[in-house]
């Protein structure tokens, strides 16, 4: 079985790691905290790491995607998991498979004393590592809140023979990875995994000794249990944060794509054939030449402020002449395109009714406003105050003054 292991961990710890980081993307906050606890805890200090539980494939997928391939080369130091005997050891194959890639078994509701957590805490004793999910099954509403801790994550905390060094880490995305009733993961995805600190348990090892009664122990496998189960769920809020920045930010990528991309559609388009595009281009040229016109127009302006008059000329008609009456040639040009557009394209019957339907329209929409106006109460009152006020000498009335 040890042969089998050293050749089925590498292999498929690596095969994992590619198919995570090849053919999705990861984003691992804190991967350091889980190698420097693997790599650099002193000798046979038992690690037990604890993790959300979302997809049928978090472990091996997410276990994989957190170390380098060199560290999953070595079988010994990986490490060991546990499932349930009705899901992963139902038959001899099965059974072989799952024990060469360092699975325990254990049974659903035969509580926390039986032979497969006795198992994990032999592991733990010797030093190993020993991953567990505290939940103790997968998420039911797709891994968006994380259920209590079970009390058998706290005995494998509080039953070691020493104290195991626990880190904790959140993931999110695997549930779009292996979707629940699928059996073929998907690619393309992304997950995005925090690790926190490792957890502290000096308090609760003080409360903790051989004399200790059945029913204490059991508040004390409580209190680490609740206190592992708080750090999964600041990390998962980290989590969550994370993913809502990154959903933002493919939405602003989508829509600055989809701006580029009408941009680059629209100066495309032959707009010659459509007739209109000696209007757009003169557009253009006039948003442009606006600003200047204004710098120019401010610049004269402050200048004759500034100077003093030498002569009694008539003041510059900067204004006037920027709005006067008569239209230029470029604007005559430019209203006269879309007429002759639509003569070449369109039906002179159809344009007669189109213009008799607006004339009839827009009379009878004056109509009711003259209505309206004549029956509000500012006209009334300005009516009275003409009717009540004699002008002399048949002077207009100035209904301000009066």
């Amino acid at each position: 079985m040890r042969s089998l292991q050293a050749l089925a961990v590498p292999l498929i710890g690596n095969a994992c790691h590619i198919f995570m980081h090849g053919l999705n993307t990861v984003q691992i906050y804190g991967a350091e905290k889980l190698q420097q606890a693997l790599q650099e805890r002193p000798k046979r200090k038992p690690l037990l790491t604890v993790s959300n539980h979302v997809a049928a494939m978090d472990d091996p997928f997410v276990i994989a995607s957190l170390l380098p391939p060199s560290v999953m080369l070595e079988a010994q130091k990986l490490r060991w998991t546990l499932c349930a005997t009705d899901r992963c050891f139902t038959n001899p194959v099965l059974s072989t498979f799952f024990r060469s890639v360092k699975v325990l078994p254990v049974s659903r509701g035969e509580g926390i004393y039986q032979k497969g957590m006795d198992m994990a805490l032999s592991k733990l004793n010797n030093g190993g590592w020993v991953h567990i999910f505290p939940e103790g099954s997968r998420s039911r509403d797709g891994g968006k809140t994380i259920s209590p801790a079970k009390r058998g994550v706290g005995r494998l905390v509080m039953d070691a023979d020493s104290l195991p060094v626990v880190v904790p880490f959140v993931h999110t995305g695997m549930q779009d990875i292996m979707p629940v009733g699928k059996r073929i993961p998907r690619t393309g995805k992304r997950v995005i995994v925090v690790v926190g600190d490792p957890i502290n348990f000096d308090d609760l090892m003080s409360e903790n000794s051989d004399d200790t009664q059945h029913a204490s122990r059991g508040n004390l496998y409580d209190k680490a249990s609740e206190r592992i189960g708080q750090q999964l769920q600041q990390l998962k809020v980290e989590v969550d944060r994370l993913a809502a920045e990154h959903r933002a930010e493919l939405q602003n990528r989508q829509i600055d794509n989809t701006v580029n991309e009408g941009c680059r559609v629209w100066q495309n388009v032959d707009w010659e054939s459509f007739g209109i595009g000696n209007m757009l281009s003169s557009a253009e040229h006039s948003s442009v030449q606006e600003p200047l016109k204004r710098v120019q127009h401010e610049l004269l302006v402050a200048e004759h402020r500034t100077s003093p008059p030498e002569q009694a000329e008539p003041a510059p008609r900067l204004v006037e002449q920027s709005v006067s009456p008569v239209p230029s040639a470029a604007m005559s040009s430019e209203v006269g395109i879309i007429p002759h557009w639509f003569s070449r394209h369109a039906d002179a019957s159809e344009l007669m009714g189109f213009a008799a339907r607006g004339l009839f329209k827009n009379g009878r929409f004056m109509e009711e406003g003259y209505q309206k106006f004549e029956q509000s109460n500012v006209f009334n009152v300005c009516r009275k105050l003409r009717a009540a006020t004699p002008c002399p000498d048949g002077a207009p009335l100035d209904l301000g003054h009066a």
